[in-house]
């Protein structure tokens, strides 16, 4: 039969106050009360019920994560960078997939407060603005990140886009290239983090006297990568165009794929870029050069952030962006 509170006291020869004072830490016990105490729980193994205890508390020790699919790879790479973060500080964590759908994500936030979370993690691929207009009004710590989206006003941590976008520019043009093209897509009228790289890639160019070529997707199906690769293929076979900078590592997979069933050959004919740095992009042959986003970091760094706001320590930043650096791999052909 598990043992019980009253079966710890009685034990001990002190009330249930007492006990649950010893075990919640949350007045003044003597010393000689709390050794009866411990040795009570520990002879009839007791174990305190955790619901109760946090209702005492105010203290669960409970992080709510939700993720828009923690299928996704870089998502499970958040997801353990805050787990490893939360277990260092003796937290759990509670888990909610919404696979894209806006009211998921709102039903979420809220079913994490009746679960008595002390802070939340969103990880998020879709512009919410009821779920946006929810948070800011929310008492409770949270952080909120975001790959695709401008954040404005939540407490959030990136790389910083535009800066990526440069490093990557100026990578290029320090290999020679000249005539670079951007392919581009933003389904959300500047909403999307799209415009700062493009702001990146731009400011480079021009700096350097080069003419910009943006290409944009109107969306990410086969059909519209079709589409632009008839515009861009015979400027490759032209020289018009020695370089592609792809606004993602998954878009710039399948623009080497349609180049190589039109026979063109990455890097010996074309070099092509990414941004992100997915698992794919160092498995993938040949191996994709990329701009690193540290997913692990994003959710080491959120954790931390998280739990000094929950203790009290308050925080410095808003937004915290970490550094961005460009990995180099077997993409990108040195131009004499």
């Amino acid at each position: 039969m598990t043992a019980t509170i009253k079966d710890v006291a009685k034990m001990a020869g002190v009330s249930i106050s007492t006990v649950s004072r010893v075990i919640n830490d949350s007045k003044p016990v003597s010393p000689e009360s709390r050794r009866k105490v411990l040795k009570a729980i520990d002879e009839l193994q007791y174990e305190p019920n955790e619901i109760a205890r946090s209702l005492v508390t105010k203290k669960s020790n409970i992080i709510g994560v939700i993720v828009n699919d923690i299928g996704k790879s870089y998502v499970s790479q958040v997801v353990r960078g805050i787990e490893e973060v939360g277990r260092m500080y003796n937290y759990d964590i509670l888990l909610s997939s919404t696979y894209g759908d806006s009211e998921a994500e709102t039903k979420y936030v809220k079913l994490l407060q009746q679960k008595q979370v002390e802070g939340i993690i969103i990880i998020s691929e879709i512009h919410n603005a009821e779920l946006m207009e929810y948070l800011e009004a929310m008492r409770l710590p949270f952080v909120y990140l975001n790959r695709f989206y401008i954040i404005e006003k939540l407490p959030t941590v990136s790389i910083s886009n535009k800066k990526g976008a440069i490093k990557m520019t100026n990578h290029l043009v320090e290999q020679g290239h000249k005539k670079i093209a951007y392919i581009s897509f933003d389904k959300d009228n500047g909403r999307n983090v799209e415009l700062y790289k493009i702001e990146g890639y731009s400011e480079v160019m021009e700096g350097a006297g080069l003419n910009p070529m943006i290409i944009n997707l109107p969306n990410t199906s086969p059909e519209s990568y079709i589409d632009i690769m008839s515009k861009i293929i015979d400027k490759i076979k032209n020289n018009e165009i020695t370089a592609i900078f792809a606004h993602s590592d998954e878009s710039a997979i399948k623009i080497i794929n349609l180049l190589y069933d039109e026979g063109i050959k990455v890097p010996e004919d074309v070099s092509v870029v990414g941004f992100s740095d997915i698992d794919m992009a160092s498995i993938y042959r040949p191996r994709l050069t990329s701009v690193k986003e540290p997913f692990y970091d994003y959710g080491a760094v959120s954790a931390r952030r998280l739990l000094k706001e929950i203790s009290g320590e308050g925080t410095d930043e808003e937004k915290i962006y970490l550094p961005e650096y460009v990995i180099e791999r077997e993409t990108v052909k040195k131009l004499d």
